[in-house]
């Protein structure tokens, strides 16, 4: 614990550092670094998830916006998609790796806090994290949803995509970051599994995404929209607006920072401050079913195309090219780590091509529509290797019982991922590059060391903003309802001890 402690410190010490540095960094005109281009076909090519009511500042056009219905039936598949990577997707695969004794426990923990922060989002974190506020958390516009849909007239307010005039209901949009939100969430209790009480997982999961999730989630994503840039007299008010992570310039298409790093250090901090289940290291703790594991991995891979392409916002050249670089970079991926297993240890498991599938898709999130074809292949075998040496070495060093590799393969991935992003991006390596102009949708490239450098500040900013948020959560939680069952109900297994029930005949 006092290591933990000692390393936060020294992490808000380099923040600080890096926050001066990033103060430099803020444009002062039109953005330098601003949003990804998918493609110079693009009209204004997408990026990450753009503010839905981004334009309400500015002067009302002349006709009121229309909803694109291609675009939104897009985005209605993929919302379904990403809800299909949770539940059931993320929960088999989950499931299948713990003890036989605990694998209901796992399949509620994850569909009962994907449905908590469900509700919460629509009762304030959409409005926490994609409205108006400063540069670290939105305001209260859209509690509960509000204004997002008037019965009495049956009209629904537009949301911003990433071309100026392109329109999607802003109530799907707020659908679809929900989704974000839940599986965020539902991702971090791998890391404790087999060991916590429910109660304590539903408690820290709400404390969180509160002060965690939705911030980041605002600093890294939010912006005005294409529309507000109007002309070049607005930008510097338009970029003022703008999340953190935003302003500075970092590129992340569908969430290597604001889900998998973010979730993975909590789980970190939660595997430290839990403790190592009973037995670790001297009773045997394999997987009980590995078969629901890949069939869990399986549904990950096919939801994850909602959760990349998705994030297009528009049914165009964007999401093409994030689909795309998914499938490629996560079949390098799986190719890579079992490479790196025969190795090792001579021989490729079934467990490990299922967890390179995994890697591969964590670490191409934030690159998918970003980067191009051939870097993103290099960037799914680098996340393979880089990943096996995540739950093997790095695990070791680190010494916590992340039952379920949550930092190895979340982590180690997503910090991948952002930094390559930022290597990969050039168009001289065959990157789309990005927005130079929002006013003029104008497309070009950063120098590769100065937008690494801008990857890894925000990476570096998102570790240690969920680090502390999780310390104190946990904290919290201890002491409202404890964190850890006892030792007694440890060895019954959750299944019976917590939720009465079991998952096989005897």
């Amino acid at each position: 614990m006092r290591k933990l402690i000692a390393s936060l410190a020294l992490g808000l010490a380099v923040l600080g550092f890096a926050g001066g540095s990033m103060a430099q960094d803020a444009p002062a005109s039109a953005p330098e670094v601003t949003a990804p281009a998918a493609t110079a076909a693009d009209t204004a090519p997408a990026a990450a998830p753009v503010a839905a009511a981004a334009a309400a500042s500015e002067p009302a056009p002349a006709a009121a916006p229309v909803a694109n219905k291609g675009d939104t039936a897009w985005m209605l598949v993929a919302t379904l998609l990403v809800i299909m990577m949770t539940v059931p997707g993320l929960a088999l695969f989950y499931g299948g790796l713990v003890r036989s004794k605990n694998i209901l426990s796992v399949l509620m923990q994850v569909m009962v806090t994907f449905s908590l922060i469900v509700v919460l989002w629509a009762l304030y974190g959409y409005s926490l994290a994609f409205t108006e506020g400063n540069a670290f958390v939105g305001g209260f516009d859209r509690l509960f949803l509000k204004g997002l849909f008037d019965p009495a007239t049956g009209s629904f307010a537009m949301g911003a995509t990433f071309s100026k005039g392109v329109y999607i209901p802003e109530l799907l949009f707020a659908a679809f970051q929900a989704t974000f939100a839940g599986i965020t969430c539902c991702l971090i209790v791998g890391a404790f599994a087999e060991r916590i009480k429910f109660s304590a997982v539903l408690l820290f999961s709400a404390i969180w995404f509160t002060f965690s999730y939705a911030p980041i989630a605002h600093m890294v994503w939010f912006w005005m929209g294409p529309d507000a840039y109007a002309s070049a007299e607005v930008v510097d008010a338009m970029n003022a607006k703008a999340g953190l992570i935003w302003q500075h310039g970092a590129l992340d298409f569908a969430g290597g920072t604001v889900v998998h790093i973010n979730a993975a250090v909590a789980g970190l901090v939660g595997a430290f401050m839990i403790g190592k289940r009973v037995g670790y290291g001297r009773e045997a703790m394999a997987p009980h079913n590995l078969p629901l594991t890949m069939v869990g991995a399986a549904l990950l891979w096919v939801g994850w195309f909602g959760f990349n392409a998705g994030s297009a916002l528009e049914a165009g050249n964007s999401a093409v090219l994030a689909f795309m670089n998914t499938f490629t970079a996560t079949s390098a991926a799986v190719l890579a780590w079992c490479l790196g297993e025969a190795m090792m240890r001579g021989k490729a498991s079934m467990l490990g091509a299922a967890s390179g599938a995994v890697a591969g898709l964590v670490a191409i999130t934030p690159a998918c529509g970003n980067v191009g074809l051939m870097g993103a292949i290099v960037i799914g075998f680098v996340a393979g290797f880089a990943c096996l040496w995540g739950v093997h070495s790095l695990k070791k060093i680190l010494g916590a019982d992340d039952s379920l590799d949550v930092f190895g393969v979340h982590g180690v991935g997503g910090i991948v991922g952002a930094l390559l992003t930022g290597v990969f991006n050039t168009q001289d390596l065959g990157g789309p590059g990005l927005v130079t102009d929002w006013v003029t949708a104008t497309v070009g490239s950063n120098p590769i060391g100065a937008q690494v450098w801008i990857q890894l500040k925000g990476v570096l900013l998102t570790i240690v903003w969920s680090a502390v948020v999780a310390v104190i959560a946990f904290k919290i939680t201890d002491l409202v309802v404890g964190l850890r069952v006892s030792e007694e109900e440890e060895r019954e297994g959750l299944d019976i001890s917590s939720h009465g029930e079991t998952a096989y005949s005897k």
